[in-house]
């Protein structure tokens, strides 16, 4: 899966693992966005064709209703709930599994907004 990580998420080891698992993945860091504001991270990530993942429910929930609902596109966003409790919350293993689950789910990506905890 091509994939772009927005700030809240790119984690080196995050990267690292779904790298090795085959998944082409980009950083802000690599593409010169770092600091910028989640809107500005998925244009990017429309821009390139690439899902979207991120920590952020809020921002890129309300992001992905506003480009849906105004007719516009993207390639996925995949969002990552954290409740500050380890027996709930994905590992970085668990983040990586989640998406080979989705993935082989065949659900469809694109204009979707899937939350990667309902895929433990």
């Amino acid at each position: 899966m091509n994939l772009y990580i927005d700030e809240d998420a790119a984690q080196i080891a995050l990267v690292n693992q779904l790298r090795a698992a085959g998944h082409d993945v980009q950083t802000p860091a690599e593409v010169d966005l770092l600091g910028k504001s989640d809107a500005r991270q998925l244009r990017h990530s429309i821009a390139t064709d690439r899902a979207l993942l991120s920590y952020n429910d809020r921002d890129f929930r309300e992001l992905h209703y506003l480009v849906t609902e105004s007719g516009g596109h993207h390639a996925g966003i995949l969002l990552v709930r954290r409740d500050n409790d380890p027996s709930r919350d994905l590992s970085l293993r668990g983040i990586r599994n989640a998406i080979e689950k989705l993935e082989r789910s065949g659900l469809p990506l694109r204009d979707m907004l899937h939350i990667l905890n309902a895929w433990r």
